[in-house]
Order: C-alpha cells, then sequence, then structure tokens
C-alpha cells in the first residue's frame, strides 16, 4: 500500500470520529502550560549537589585515615640517615676491589 493512499485513509477515518466528550475543558491549554514550566536542564546545578553530597564522605574517610595513621604503632624505628640509606642503593651493586661487572 503508498504511503499517501495509507495517510488520506487514515486522515478520512479520524475525522469520521466524532470528538470525545470525557476530555476536559481546556485541558490541552494545561498540559501545554505545564511543560512551558518545566525546569531547564543545568548542568553545572548538578555537578555542585553532587559534589556536596560527596564531601561529608570524604571528610569522614580523611579523619579516619588521619586518626589510624596517628595512632598505628611503629614497626621498626625509621633511619634518619638518608645519606647512608641513597648510598647504599645507588651504589650497591658496585664492589669495593673495583671489579664492575657490566
Amino acid at each position: 500500500m503508498k504511503i499517501n493512499e495509507l495517510e488520506r485513509k487514515l486522515i478520512a477515518a479520524a475525522r469520521a470520529q466524532a470528538p470525545s466528550e470525557a476530555v476536559p475543558y481546556a485541558f490541552e491549554k494545561r498540559v501545554m502550560g505545564r511543560l512551558s514550566s518545566a525546569p531547564v536542564f543545568d548542568p553545572l546545578a548538578d555537578w555542585s549537589s553532587a559534589l556536596w553530597r560527596a564531601a561529608a564522605p570524604c571528610v569522614a574517610v580523611a579523619l579516619v585515615l588521619g586518626v589510624w595513621s596517628a595512632f598505628r604503632p611503629e614497626a621498626a624505628p625509621a633511619s634518619n640517615d638518608f645519606a647512608q640509606q641513597l648510598d647504599s642503593v645507588l651504589l650497591g651493586g658496585i664492589t669495593q676491589d673495583g671489579n664492575n661487572t657490566w
């Protein structure tokens, strides 16, 4: 069936039906009024509200980790001789007698 013929038949069938009285008075005006008063999408407001909602859990996690790191027992005393540790790491592969293996 051709599209033009189908369209013509559908329009003729729609015109043959009488309008229903079940639709309230000015219903379409109320619907259009609600559509025009719909809130506008604001991505900046969405981001800011999401960040504010995430602020409290982030503060809670930071506080828990801070308390945990402050009150945990020390496993081994830390050496304060940074130069000694640096030399041992950088020069650890060189032998004392001068024989380089590379």
